[in-house]
């Protein structure tokens, strides 16, 4: 539930997924324009956690779904986007994540893990990739060693992901938009003024209850 006069927005998302990536812009783009009065909360989702195979990354699929979409929302957003070498399980990225949220970092580790992947093209699997992204953003990498072979925060990227499943949530980026009792979903990498909307929706709700 927001609180106050805020409008809180969960986005579900994966960082093996580039419209998740490409949603970020949209996001940011909000909170500047709204202020404080926007917090958004990043929440794990995998889409291909164990035992389900990765993909392919020179499978034929991947090339079309970026031809065809990811490279075009990219040019559209301002991004540059490349085809990552490979294509990586997310737990431990996920898992590295929410280390940083207890260190006030999620958003600058969000960002960079994103970065890394699709830009940089490098593997997320890796604990030695994610130590030093870690450091990027102004990580402790010994803490965040110990957390990530001791699996310290592997419960709360379950956790994230069943209550993705109750909410009804089957893939991502997925938006959960509240500012009063109601909440709205905004699902897929939907331009500026359709996440706008929601949000005015919101706060209507919000003043119409207040």
């Amino acid at each position: 539930m927001a609180k106050g006069n805020t409008v809180r927005i969960l986005v579900w998302s994966d960082y093996v997924c580039p419209f998740c990536y490409l949603e970020r812009p949209v996001l940011e783009r909000a909170q500047a324009e709204l202020g404080h009065g926007v917090e958004i909360d990043w929440r794990s989702f995998e889409l291909r956690p164990e035992p389900e195979p990765t993909l392919d990354p020179n499978a034929e699929y991947l090339h079309r779904v970026w031809n065809q979409s990811v490279y075009p929302m990219a040019q559209e957003r301002g991004m540059v986007l490349k085809l990552p070498p490979v294509q990586p399980r997310s737990r431990k990225a996920h898992e590295a994540a929410e280390f940083a949220r207890q260190a006030s970092r999620l958003d600058a580790m969000n960002n960079a893990l994103f970065k890394a992947f699709f830009e940089d093209g490098r593997d997320l699997a890796d604990i030695e990739v994610l130590l030093d992204i870690g450091q990027s953003v102004g990580l402790d990498a010994g803490e965040l060693r110990e957390a990530l072979t001791s699996g310290r925060y592997e419960q709360r990227v379950i956790e994230d992901q069943q209550l993705a499943r109750q909410i009804g949530i089957s893939g991502v980026p997925a938006l959960i938009v509240t500012a009063g009792a109601q909440a709205y979903l905004v699902s897929g990498a939907q331009p500026y003024e359709a996440v706008k909307d929601v949000i005015a929706r919101a706060i209507a709700d919000r003043n119409a209850s207040a």
